[in-house]
């Protein structure tokens, strides 16, 4: 083989050095060529983590046993050699900022999976880099220099479960600086003044919104391949809202993290509530504040001695599950009846609410109705199975309205029904009901009786106390309250006006420890309508409108764009195939009953479409037994489309 002069720029003898030039054959491995170039440049240091970069190509050549003439390099090859990991600016749910050495050679979700190992976070699976929308900048900002945490020092461990010292990962225990970053990972921060929520971008419609979701990163393709250079900012967030397995003992980083992320969604108005919930909302931020400031922190005493307890404690829960005597499993066996006289309401567009009642009957998955309790032995009027349905609630508990909105599954879409229940026992009865249907259990699974409770603790906490309102908290004023709800409450009431609505909802959670407290603002915050959407504007085949598809974690929405109405449902267990269309950018999508859809994506790459879909379909394959290692080929099957092959 000829030998012939490759020229290659090496990353660390600075920017203006002249490349260097080392003689190669064809026939040369990429591994040799290293080895050529690290003679040549007489440094003394540690090369593992350095690789080629192929500038023209955009590819890294990590395959150190391909020859130059596989990859098919030639003398006009622009190759760089330099490190892998590069330093992030990264910046984290809680608003605060990191600085952290990431891959930039691997698909984005090894790199994220990196990065989660290192900030303690499990599940990294859930979460994802993406670029940052910009902010308005004023003149009188810029002596403002934002703190940055440095993790730069800190070595990257492959090892998927970090050793814990006092409860924090040993690599934070190296040093005063590093432990207080990890205060800052696992700690909530202190409600942001309200000038600080007035700066931050607010998107003001769907559209803006899914501007935001156009912004997330590749996952199957590196950081360099994407144009993020070293000390680019990122943002880090959950991405897929589906949460597994939130174990508050192993989870606080990722739980505080989860939280700050809600907070911000509500407090910007990324997600819509209502009244009642926005001074719910208030009033546990207030409390975790409170608690956060007097509790200790949440980092356990001895991890060795809690891994024990716990591995004990499930081992008793095991033993329990398998020793049920007989007359506990008839028990079980029987389920409660429930049935009652219920109103229901089915919208057709531009009707007026108008509920008329019948008597409803459960059974297994399904109600039925009948025109009276005495005819009820016949055939009823109709018979709505809830499997696969999504159950939603609209209560207000001042108003004493209690609905529960039902999507049912049809081929067409979904359909919508409404149940008006009389009083808070039927709602809580009936809620838990078609909760355990929709999930396709009966009344007779043993968790509907702790179902039942749970709604009932969630309506106690929006009731409001009247008389109480003038206890000792009410006389504690330094309560910040524009801190605490979204600026559109800032406009409409004044500080005093605030105050006691939030305080009187505090009373129902003042009494919850630090963790519970996150759990159940979690809970709500997945309880509204809109939880979990992420949205692309998107044109259907032989449409001449753009639409918005809103992207959740079991279904897919079409919204029309004029009237922001949900015009279809369709659901992903409903979903035979998906495919997309490169050249024309066009994804197709064919569902059961010969429902086939097409579309065109216009504020993001389909791409993005296509792996938010792979991606809660792979979220849904997770199970108990194997969550511990992820599948990751399984994700870039379902997510990469042919790009990633």
């Amino acid at each position: 083989m000829a030998a012939w002069d490759l020229s290659v720029k090496v990353e660390d003898l600075g920017p203006d050095a002249p490349s260097v030039t080392i003689s190669v054959a064809s026939d040369l491995h990429v591994g040799g060529v290293i080895l050529k170039l690290v003679e040549k440049t007489q440094m003394q240091r540690d090369w593992s983590d350095h690789a080629l970069w192929w500038e023209q190509k955009h590819q890294w050549l990590l395959r150190t046993a391909w020859t130059l003439e596989k990859y098919g390099i030639h003398a006009d090859a622009r190759l760089l050699f330099m490190p892998q990991h590069k330093p992030l600016k990264l910046g984290l749910p809680n608003g605060k900022t990191v600085m952290l050495r990431a891959c930039f050679s691997n698909p984005v979700f090894q790199t994220v999976m990196g990065i989660c190992r290192m900030l303690n976070i499990r599940h990294p699976e859930e979460l994802s880099l993406l670029r940052p929308v910009e902010e308005k900048k004023k003149k009188k900002d810029k002596d403002l220099t934002e703190e940055i945490y440095d993790l730069t020092e800190v070595p990257l461990s492959s090892v998927s479960r970090p050793c814990l010292y006092n409860g924090m990962p040993a690599h934070f225990a190296d040093s005063e600086q590093s432990e207080g970053v990890y205060k800052m990972l696992s700690v909530t921060q202190p409600p942001p003044a309200p000038e600080v929520i007035a700066k931050q971008y607010r998107p003001a419609s769907v559209v803006d919104k899914s501007h935001i979701h156009g912004r997330w990163l590749d996952s199957s393709r590196c950081l360099m391949q994407q144009n993020i250079q070293e000390n680019d900012r990122l943002w880090l967030r959950f991405k897929y809202y589906s949460f597994y397995d939130i174990e508050p003992k192993y989870d606080v980083v990722r739980l505080t993290q989860l939280y700050e992320q809600a907070r911000w969604a509500i407090l910007l108005e990324d997600i819509d509530c209502t009244e009642e919930e926005m001074m719910l909302f208030g009033a546990l931020q207030y409390h975790i504040n409170k608690v956060a400031l007097s509790e200790p922190q949440m980092m356990s005493s001895n991890a060795a001695l809690d891994d024990l307890e716990s591995a004990l404690q499930s081992l008793e829960v095991k033993m329990e599950g398998e020793s049920s005597s007989a007359s506990d499993l008839l028990e079980n066996m029987t389920a409660p009846d429930l049935n009652d006289y219920l109103k229901i309401f089915r919208p057709k567009r531009l009707t007026l609410k108008g509920y008329k009642q019948y008597w409803f009957k459960f059974q297994d998955t399904s109600i039925s109705y009948f025109k009276s309790k005495e005819e009820s032995i016949g055939e009823p009027i109709q018979q709505i199975n809830l499997k696969g349905c999504e159950v939603a609630p609209d209560v207000n508990v001042a108003a004493q309205k209690f609905l529960i909105r039902l999507l049912i599954p049809a081929p067409e879409g979904m359909n919508e029904v409404y149940l008006r229940c009389e009083n808070e026992q039927q709602y809580a009865q009936w809620m838990a009901g078609c909760r355990l249907a929709s999930k396709g259990k009966s009344l007779a699974d043993s968790s509907f009786q702790s179902e039942i409770q749970s709604i009932r603790s969630f309506l106690a906490m929006q009731k409001t106390n009247s008389g109480s309102s003038n206890n000792s908290a009410a006389s504690d004023e330094s309560i910040n309250t524009h801190s605490l709800v979204s600026p559109r409450y800032h406009k409409k009431y004044k500080p005093k006006q605030l105050t006691p609505r939030i305080l009187d909802a505090y009373q129902n959670v003042a009494q919850l420890s630090l963790t519970d407290a996150l759990m159940r603002f979690l809970q709500i915050w997945q309880a509204l309508p809109d939880f979990g959407l992420s949205y692309v504007v998107v044109r259907f085949k032989g449409s001449r409108k753009d639409e918005v598809l809103g992207i959740a974690p079991n279904r897919l929405i079409r919204i029309d764009l004029g009237v922001g109405d949900v015009v279809k449902t369709w659901r992903y267990n409903n979903m035979k195939q998906w495919n997309v269309n490169w050249d024309i950018k066009q994804m197709a999508i064919e569902f059961e009953g010969n429902v086939n859809i097409a579309f065109g994506c216009v504020t993001a790459d389909c791409k993005i479409v296509h792996e938010f879909i792979g991606g809660y379909i792979f979220m849904s394959t997770r199970s108990r037994e194997k969550s511990d290692t992820l599948n990751e080929e399984l994700f870039h099957k379902l997510t990469g489309g042919h790009e990633a092959l």
